[in-house]
């Protein structure tokens, strides 16, 4: 019984806390909840106007128009000596070098990836037939076919030609492997 009571003794407060605060007025609720459809009873809260801060923001004077006149005309100064003759041969020889240059890091278009020798050769057949200016390239390393398609320097140029094949193949991906840089021997 003893220890009934100091308990007894905690809960009768805390009743008579909920039976108050289930009687006070509240403030009305606004819904932010834009979807509910407004009765005609109900009417928007009051907005207040807002704080004038014209006061506060900077106020820079209009310039002074000046006249137009005919200014004299100038001539146009040729730029000489541009490129000293170490750098003009240092250009020489990388031009010489670049035009060495077979093969860059770029992107191929794998088309097909699979088993069957006759499926690689009709897409290759459609492709060509539809693009003729790609390249296409098969590999073989047993008992896989892959179909290669285009020559693309950049990923840009890579996804524009995959846009272009869609639909040609049953699996289009692109791939990073060395590209031909000129295609005329």
């Amino acid at each position: 019984m003893k220890r009934l009571l100091p308990k007894m003794l905690l809960v009768l407060p805390l009743l008579v806390l909920a039976a108050c605060a289930g009687t006070v007025p509240q403030a009305p609720r606004t819904s932010t909840d834009t979807t509910l459809r407004k009765s005609p009873a109900m009417t928007p809260p009051a907005v207040l106007p807002a704080e004038d801060v014209t006061k506060y923001r900077p106020v820079f004077a209009a310039p002074k128009a000046t006249p137009i006149t005919a200014a004299p005309a100038k001539s146009a100064v040729l730029p000489t000596n541009q490129v000293n003759a170490p750098m003009e041969q240092r250009l020489r020889d990388q031009a010489y070098t670049n035009q060495n240059v077979k093969y860059a890091q770029g992107y191929r278009i794998l088309v097909y990836l699979g088993l069957e020798r006759d499926k690689v050769m009709a897409i290759r057949r459609t492709i060509i037939g539809r693009y003729p200016d790609e390249t296409d390239y098969i590999t073989f390393k047993s008992p896989v076919y892959r179909l290669y398609i285009g020559d693309y320097l950049t990923k840009l140029d890579a996804a524009r030609g995959l846009a272009k094949l869609r639909g040609l193949g049953p699996k289009l991906e692109l791939e990073a492997t060395q590209v031909l840089l000129n295609k005329n021997p």
